[in-house]
């Protein structure tokens, strides 16, 4: 099998040298068992799916710690969640570096065992599916950020994505970039029956497993679009309680996040409900029935596919750096209305921006569009952050299929997706 060298893993190298242990979390299967094997071969690894081992663990926390030694790779550790509590006691009386590697892809159960027992003792990373950059070796790691010093550093490591819809469709799970990879489907559905199973059930005990794939299915229609929780309700037949209820469970597990709204007192007719994101469009084109990049590329919902890839692939290039997204990456949308003329046509649309990106006081706006022929009247809807007297305003992009950089007008250019 070869190894994809993966971007985090200069981050995950300095902060298990300078931190007392380290906990990587992602969704199941994204690589964490193989990647920290791969760097780490020489730590001996604790699987907790294990009987033997999940059982000792449990009765005896402290003392199974103990009996392995240190450095300890533990995974899957949310499945023993006073195995933290243990690591925590043996923590306060050393002062060595890498002590303990954890993994688990309940990332919310983790965190909350994390930040509740081991304060000041971990440093948490998280993994994402495979980049674009990984898929392509692109060595180049930064953050994307549109300004003209990113652009030029970018440059130099710029190369064509080829069969971006066949990515796109793929999705990111290294097992599909195996030398004999897997079969797209027989992959999606084993993940979407060993999900819903295990990890589903280990947090809800659900047991109408069809009734939570509807669920999914529903979601997975919606991306790129403001989380309506009565509309996915009357689609499946649950209560509303229950829907947010299984959205969170969607957000522990890594398979969906939230895009927060960006809004403040000048913008005071922002809409400030989430939109929804598959972290992964290949899963997303499996529940929605998408079969071959072709019906994909085609079909009806290859524009928000396309949305949700471009934003994932600059999530990715922040976590990989291991960088909070949620604290630097929002949408817009305003309760104001813009005329639009298509043709003889006038219509009336919301303003929305797809993505803002802040960083230092400046708001970056990106607007995503599948087009190979951008506009400058694309990015209209640029000009309400103006409003917001407490920012700046910084350069603005279109990010489309176009084969080269743009300028389209003073801070504002159309980019091409390899500048990711």
């Amino acid at each position: 099998m070869t190894y994809i060298n993966r971007a985090i893993e200069d981050i995950l190298k300095n902060r298990f040298e300078t931190s007392k242990s380290v906990a990587i979390t992602g969704a199941r299967q994204v690589g964490k068992t193989t990647m920290t094997k791969h760097i780490y071969s020489y730590i001996r690894r604790i699987n907790l799916k294990k009987v033997v081992l999940y059982s000792n663990a449990k009765g005896d926390p402290q003392g199974f710690l103990e009996n392995f030694g240190r450095p300890l790779f533990i995974d899957e550790v949310q499945m023993v969640p006073e195995l933290i509590g243990a690591a925590k006691s043996i923590l306060d009386d050393v002062s060595t570096r890498g002590n303990y590697l954890f993994s688990g892809s309940q990332k919310w159960e983790l965190m909350k065992g994390l930040s509740e027992s081991l304060a000041g003792m971990v440093s948490i990373l998280e993994l994402g599916t495979l980049s674009l950059r990984e898929i392509n070796g692109i060595s180049f790691k930064k953050p994307f950020i549109p300004t003209v010093d990113y652009f030029n550093e970018r440059e130099k490591y710029l190369r064509k994505y080829e069969n971006l819809w066949e990515i796109i469709h793929r999705g990111g799970y290294p097992e599909l970039y195996e030398d004999n990879p897997r079969d797209w489907e027989e992959f999606y559905s084993s993940y979407v029956s060993t999900y819903i199973e295990r990890d589903v059930y280990d947090i809800t005990k659900i047991k109408d497993h069809n009734l939570f794939y509807r669920f999914m299915v529903s979601v997975a229609a919606r991306i790129g679009n403001i989380l309506d929780y009565t509309s996915i309700s009357n689609d499946i037949g649950v209560s509303v309680e229950t829907v947010r209820n299984w959205i969170s469970v969607l957000e522990k597990t890594d398979i969906i996040y939230l895009l927060e709204p960006y809004y403040n007192s000048h913008l005071n007719r922002a809409i400030k409900t989430p939109k929804v994101y598959f972290k992964d469009t290949g899963l997303a084109a499996y529940l929605t029935s998408w079969l071959t990049k072709e019906t994909l590329e085609n079909g009806a919902m290859n524009g928000a596919f396309f949305e949700t890839f471009v934003i994932n692939e600059i999530v990715k290039s922040y976590i990989n750096q291991g960088k909070d997204y949620r604290k630097r990456i929002y949408y817009y949308r305003g309760k104001d209305k813009v005329k639009k003329t298509v043709g003889s046509t006038d219509t009336f649309e919301e303003i929305e921006i797809d993505l803002i990106i802040e960083e230092n006081g400046i708001l970056y706006p990106i607007e995503i569009k599948k087009t190979t022929n951008p506009k400058s009247e694309m990015a209209s809807a640029f000009d309400v952050l103006d409003k917001d007297i407490n920012k700046k305003r910084g350069m603005g992009v279109i990010i489309c299929r176009g084969e080269y950089k743009l300028k389209l007008k003073d801070n504002l250019y159309a980019l091409p997706i390899e500048y990711i």
